[in-house]
């Protein structure tokens, strides 16, 4: 934790307690109701609140037992320590009590002998805490008390009322259990007595003499010691010093001095110790100088020390020797210092109570402690100051004197919620209770703390709030009135106040961004439940920057009252303009966005590129993002609705935006958490939180180059969660927690509410204190291993730092930006990659830089194949490469080379990887160079596959999860996939189950139906063999889908060994082609289904003919859709009736639900609606459906999107005529987003150089001419409906209104194998002139003209042979 504002301190006298316990300093001050425990600065122990109380009025604690007790008006609380065995101390409460008169008000506490307890109020109690609260004595007073404090040994009690000039001494006469009792004498004082401290002995058990101190009105300080005659008379005055002339500068003129004096005093065992300390840490240099041997001098003589102040800085120390001696010296009260120049912080023109401070020093007698001074300011501040006591009371001048090491202060009650500026460099907390502080940022040498600007008093109800010019000014938004408050001094003045009226409820206040910043005109709004509107003008002077504290300070011209002399008023606020937003039935809330370290200025534009500033969300779960522009010559204010994402949670009870497009939602019951990207509309992360108290808050920041940080707050903790790299390949989570903020150990107040300040600290407010969380980040193990390769080696790292790292872009070598080159056909590319890598590792050693690019440029990644595989030869034999004596360089990535990179991967550790990476790009370069040794008998989707495949294998789910539908979808476009079938299955040592076919999606992606009932065959026999006993149950379903029930009677006559062994022999030797048999059949299988044996079941439904049922089972009982659709096509074949139902009414309606392109794309595929596997890469799924299905919650994830679908459109629209249609049907601003979103994803993955290639090298469809058929739609943008009248299923160019090889400019990529083999010369033969041409790479330009050519009406072809010109069947062929 950075540091702590623990609660501001009571302004009473006795608010602060201190003392040494079991060898720990315990500081315990009380504020409100709370009573604080710390140990040393930012440090707090423990917090304890006392719900029944308003407020308390005193604390004290026992030095002896460690005891703490606190008081109201009314009751006190006793706490023990525990636990200081375990080294965690805490306390208790042990009991509490009340005194005897309930009207009396409990002013005063103090410990006296073992647990006993003088309690100060209209009368003196003396009460025994030791187990049970007992009273033990008490006495009536004339006049309340003010003091009242035990001597050291308990003996005495000095006592005093308020106003007093008279010092009551009691004398306590008995000691023991038995009746207490005491008597007394009077110390008169000229004036009233303001304050008095006993001098405590150098050991616990010492006996030595009481003295008192004194300090009285008439500013002197008296020093009263034992009588020498030890009667009853008590004590006698032994020296006196008056303040006022122990501060008397010669350079002021005495007219301008203060006149306030503070004095305190320093025992003589802490200024024994501060000296010991002061000897122990001087230099050499220190020691001959004149501070240490004047402190040394001083030392000597065994002083008690008076340190006597004024306001100014200036200070006067006087020592007293031999205290109660009996022949008392003059030299015995001398002084020892005379200093000016100290720094004690206090209060600007403080009034009344608040002008007040208590002084109390003390040192440690452990060779670490340090001199300390605790001041309290009664204007609400605690301080702990450290010095070095030489330096403090050196003569000569002296910076160093003192140092400021905490300001413990906050509010008196619980901080109900925190607001920020933009720039996250101020912020207003506000409490329960409606009081305001407004703390602004302060870098110091321990880092940020927040230092008290200023304290609003307000007695109206505060309902929004918002802070402008870094905390210089406040508006506060009431139920009917807006008021603007000036917050520069330290207590805020009301400025401005305007009424209002608006229809509902007013929800939120929002600062308009405005053209241009540190403008004097500023612009708020509000908008009220009904979706209406109110705007503000607000007129503030211009800011100035302080360029020493960086401070912006208002600069005040010449102005009459707060108004300039040309008649402007400098400080105003008035209404603006009113505004209509639609209608709000459904809207739950509206709230500003969280301004993501952003500035608050826009471009003049009013577009969706600019920045949102609220958002809205509705009963139904739709949140609505907003931005708004001032429109200062019509005097109003645009809006513009920027996104819309229709979330499907009903009734969120949270939600928060941030101004860079993301919101986080929180559902009814407030224990699930959902993170949107709310610019794609897609849901990025979903949690729930199981025991853990509700969540009540949401904060988002943002690193300076905007990813996103969010803190999620419950009760007594706040996780901060931080945006990941997308990750399809292992579907990882795109947010991970990389922090766990539990107060609860120092609080048991709940949380109030969070807030980020601009430097990526976190700061908590719980009931009256202020907690700010470290911008550093623990890295462990256990909370986020990938944080582990960033932190070089250090147990932290900056927050900021370590967000960016996990987000930015990725070295070229990262196994997630090389898997997503495969995907995108760059194979050669990967291996240029990877074979630099093999060069650069061989002389790498831990800590050398290695340069995340490996020497390529960001054009490498957008070249031509073919190119990229000269360029890496050349590169091998460059020039310098021939005369080098190792001319072994590899120039491909071979099994061996693959085998050589991965040893060196095993010995060091690659910089920006974590171990887990670079695991994944040992397999990486494993599969490449297996994919290399095949690449001439394999295609690439076939290349896709087994890379993927072959990492699926190695991964730990491929246990439980099968392959992903992406892989199936490669392999199910390959062109080789007899080899892929060999190869998968002699990765499985030939013995393939059905597991493993299901794992590697085979009977998905296997399109030759023979070789798939072949490989179905060798999958039952398989199953039949794996168990010894050789089980015919285990391979039924695969034989009987084979329609081989031969083979199973065959293997039931030998299973002797089973009970079901001649029943079921018996039964398959009927005939079932006979109903009745049928009809036992379907028995079976239904008793079977009884005994959930569902797989034995369905093959019972195979024997009575009934394969829709036994898809059904395998579907819906078993959940095994891979082998339902694999019996399928077994049993009857790709264009069976059943396969076709179950893919139209079950998968394809199953992917829309779960947006799974991929899915789709295959089903559509399998039904030969070839057009529709192309459209549904693009267009939503549901849209294809009828009836349109509506998508479900997990439709929803980024995960549903991949990039690779760019890839899989590219090469799908160029491979027929009818995927070529379907790419039509897309329309042009659908493949626009289509591929823009896909760069986004990149961007996001860290791949930003491919998002870079793919829109630099991305092809659209070139549309032919148009041609506009009344009351007819188009298909598409690029297409009329017209042209894709032919009705053949095998259409030639001919019978379309134009070609449509013609759409692609990189027409040598088009695949033409649905159009007839002699279509070019038909068409030759049919018209000499103007036929369709293939248009060479430079008739580019001339491609509309012959388009238009084409899509005149052709004439039918004539029924005799005519001689064709030889020019035009040239002109055919492209010659």
């Amino acid at each position: 934790m950075r540091g702590i504002l623990p609660g501001r301190p009571q302004a009473k006298l006795q608010a602060v307690t201190h003392g040494l316990w079991a060898g720990t300093q315990i500081i315990a001050y009380i504020s409100g109701n709370a009573l604080i425990i710390l140990d040393r600065p930012n440090h707090v122990l423990q917090t304890t609140y006392i719900d029944e109380e308003a407020e308390l009025e005193a604390v004290a604690l026992d030095e002896d037992s460690g005891k703490l007790a606190t008081c109201s008006k009314t009751h006190i609380y006793i706490y023990q320590p525990y636990g200081q065995d375990e080294g965690a101390v805490k306390w208790s409460l042990q009991g509490s009590m009340s005194l005897p008169d309930a009207d009396d008000a409990i002013t005063t506490l103090s410990w006296g002998l073992s647990d006993e307890l003088l309690v100060g109020s209209a009368s003196l109690t003396l009460f025994n805490a030791h187990a049970t609260t007992e009273q033990i004595w008490t006495k009536q007073l004339a006049s309340p008390v003010k003091f009242a404090q035990f001597s050291p040994d308990a003996e005495m009690i000095a006592s005093t009322g308020t106003y007093d000039r008279l010092l009551k001494m009691w004398r306590r006469l008995t000691f023991g259990a038995g009746d207490q009792s005491f008597d007394y004498s009077y110390l008169p004082h000229p004036m009233a007595i303001t304050g008095i401290h006993w001098r405590r002995p150098f050991h616990k058990d010492q006996t030595a003499d009481n003295v008192l101190y004194t300090v009285c009105a008439d500013n002197r300080v008296r020093v009263w010691v034992p009588n020498d005659h030890h009667i009853s008379e008590g004590l006698q005055l032994w020296a006196e010093v008056d303040l006022l002339e122990s501060i008397m500068p010669r350079a002021v003129p005495l007219a301008q001095q203060s006149r306030k004096r503070y004095a305190f005093f320093i025992d003589g065992k802490h200024f024994t110790y501060a000296t010991e300390r002061a000897v122990q840490q001087a230099t050499n240099a220190e020691k001959d100088q004149v501070a240490l041997h004047h402190l040394i001098e001083v030392a000597n003589r065994n002083p008690e020390i008076c340190v006597v102040l004024d306001d100014r800085g200036n200070m006067s120390a006087w020592g007293f020797e031999n205290i109660g001696a009996k022949t008392k010296k003059t030299s015995d009260v001398f002084n020892i210092a005379h200093v000016d120049g100290l720094h004690l912080h206090f209060a600007k023109e403080p009034s009344g109570l608040l002008d007040n401070s208590q002084f109390s020093a003390f040192c440690g007698d452990k060779p670490d402690s340090v001199f300390t001074l605790l001041s309290h300011h009664f204007d609400g501040r605690l301080e702990w100051l450290e010095s070095r006591i030489d330096y403090l009371f050196d003569p000569s001048p002296q910076s160093q004197r003192i140092q400021r090491k905490a300001i413990w202060t906050g509010h008196s009650h619980a901080i109900k919620k925190v607001n920020r500026t933009a720039s996250g460099r101020a912020l207003i907390s506000r409490t329960v209770t409606d009081e305001c502080i407004v703390w602004t940022q302060r870098h110091t040498e321990h880092g940020m703390t927040l230092h008290r600007h200023s304290t609003v008093t307000d007695s109206h109800h505060i309902h929004r709030t918002l802070l402008l010019q870094e905390g210089d000014f406040i508006v506060f938004l009431h139920y009917d009135s807006i008021s603007l408050w000036d917050a520069r001094g330290p207590e805020a003045v009301e400025v401005a106040r305007c009424q209002y009226k608006l229809p509902g409820k007013p929800l939120c206040l929002l600062l308009i961004p405005e053209t241009e910043s540190g403008g004097r005109l500023l612009h708020v709004a509000t908008i009220g439940s009904e979706f209406k509107g109110i705007c503000w003008e607000i007129r503030l002077p211009r800011q100035v920057l302080d360029p020493i504290t960086e401070r912006k300070l208002s600069s005040i011209g010449a102005q009459t009252n707060g108004v300039y002399t040309n008649g402007y008023p400098e400080i105003s606020l008035e209404e603006f303009s009113t505004f209509d937003l639609g209608s709000g039935e459904d809207l739950v809330f509206v709230l500003p966005v969280d301004p993501a370290g952003s500035s608050h200025v826009i471009s003049g534009f009013l577009d969706t590129f600019a920045r949102d500033i609220a958002i809205s969300y509705t009963k139904s779960g739709t949140v609505t993002s907003w931005t708004a522009r001032v429109d200062r010559e019509l005097r109003n204010l645009d809006w513009l609705l920027t996104s819309t994402v229709d979330t499907g949670i009903p009734n969120p009870s949270l939600a928060s935006g941030t101004s860079i497009r993301k919101a986080a939602l929180v559902d009814a019951d407030k224990t699930t958490l959902t993170i949107w990207n709310t610019r794609s509309a897609q849901l990025e992360h979903e949690e729930k939180f199981e025991g853990h108290g509700i969540i009540q808050d949401l904060d988002w920041s943002s690193t300076p180059d905007n990813q996103s940080i969010l803190a999620v707050g419950f009760p007594h903790r706040v996780v901060i969660y931080a945006q990941l790299r997308y990750d399809y390949l292992n579907a990882g989570p795109s947010w991970v927690p990389v922090r766990d903020v539990r107060i609860r150990d120092i609080t048991p107040h709940p949380i109030g509410d969070s807030v980020w300040l601009g430097s990526g600290n976190l700061v908590i407010g719980a009931g009256n204190q202020l907690f700010i969380q470290d911008e550093q980040v623990e890295v462990s193990e256990g909370l986020f291993p990938s944080l582990r390769m960033i932190s070089h080696k250090r147990a932290e790292i900056n927050l900021f730092t370590a967000v960016s790292r996990l987000n930015g872009p990725l070295p070229v070598y990262h196994p997630q930006l090389l898997s997503q080159c495969v995907l995108a056909e760059k194979l050669l590319l990967v291996q240029r990659i990877l074979l630099r890598l093999y060069q650069q590792l061989k002389f790498f050693t831990e800590g050398d830089e290695l340069d995340s690019f490996l020497g390529l440029s960001p054009e490498d990644f957008s070249e031509d194949p073919e190119t990229q595989l000269t360029a890496s030869r050349k590169e091998m034999h460059s020039s310098y490469a021939d005369f080098s004596d190792d001319d072994t360089e590899p120039a491909t990535l071979t099994v061996e080379v693959a085998a050589n990179l991965n040893e060196l991967l095993t010995q060091k550790q690659i910089p920006l990887l974590s171990s887990r990476e670079q695991f994944h790009l040992a397999d990486i370069i494993e599969c490449v160079g297996m994919v290399e040794k095949h690449r001439r008998s394999v295609d690439r989707n076939a290349g896709r596959f087994l890379l993927f495949f072959r990492q699926h294998v190695l991964s730990d789910s491929s246990k439980s999860e099968p392959i992903s539908w992406r892989e199936i979808v490669w392999a199910f476009h390959s062109g080789s996939q007899d080899i892929l079938v060999d190869l998968v299955s002699r990765h499985f040592n030939g013995k393939m189950l059905w597991q493993h076919a299901r794992a590697s999606g085979l009977y998905m992606w296997m399109t030759d139906i023979n070789a798939i009932r072949a490989q179905f065959e060798v999958i039952a026999r398989n199953e039949y063999t794996k168990t010894d006993e050789k089980n015919p149950v285990d391979c039924s379903l695969y034989y009987l889908a084979l329609r081989k029930k031969a083979v199973l009677v065959g293997l039931w006559r030998m299973a002797t060994w089973s009970r079901e062994q001649g029943a079921t022999h018996r039964l398959l030797t009927n005939n079932f082609s006979e109903e009745r048999w049928k009809t036992a059949a379907l028995k079976n299988a239904y008793a079977l289904m009884g005994r959930r044996r569902f797989e034995y079941a369905a093959a019972f439904f195979l024997l009575a003919d009934h394969l829709q049922d036994a898809v059904s089972v395998l579907n819906n009982q078993m959940g095994d859709t891979q082998l339902a659709i694999a019996v399928a096509r077994v049993y009857e074949g790709d264009d069976g009736p059943v396969l076709q139902t179950f893919l139209k009414d079950k998968i394809l309606p199953q992917a829309a639900r779960d947006g799974n392109r991929w899915l789709a794309t295959w089903a559509f595929w399998m039904i030969n609606r070839r057009d529709n596997a192309v459209r549904c890469l693009v267009t939503p799924l549901s849209t294809l459906l009828s009836p349109p299905e509506t998508p479900n919650f997990k439709s929803k994830s980024y995960l549903t999107d991949d990039p690779a679908l760019v890839v899989l459109y590219k090469q799908l629209r160029e491979k027929s005529l009818q995927t070529l249609r379907g790419a039509t049907m897309v329309g042009m601003r659908e493949e626009w987003d289509f591929v823009m979103h896909t760069a986004a994803l990149y961007e996001r993955m860290g791949c930003d150089l491919l998002a870079l290639d793919l829109v630099k090298t991305w092809e659209f469809l070139t549309p032919p001419p148009r041609q506009v058929m009344p009351n007819r739609p188009p298909l598409s943008p690029a297409i009329p409906r017209e042209s894709f009248l032919a009705k053949s299923t095998t259409q030639s160019s001919a019978d379309f209104d134009f070609d449509p090889r013609k759409l692609l400019r990189r027409r040598s990529s088009l695949v033409v194998a649905d159009l007839p083999t002699r279509e070019h010369i038909s068409n030759s033969l049919a018209d000499s002139k103007g036929t369709v041409e293939e248009a060479s790479s430079e008739d580019d330009e001339e491609e509309p003209k012959k388009a238009k050519k084409a899509e005149d009406k052709k004439k039918p072809p004539p029924t005799q042979f005519n001689e064709p010109d030889a020019n035009s069947l040239l002109d055919a062929f492209g010659f």
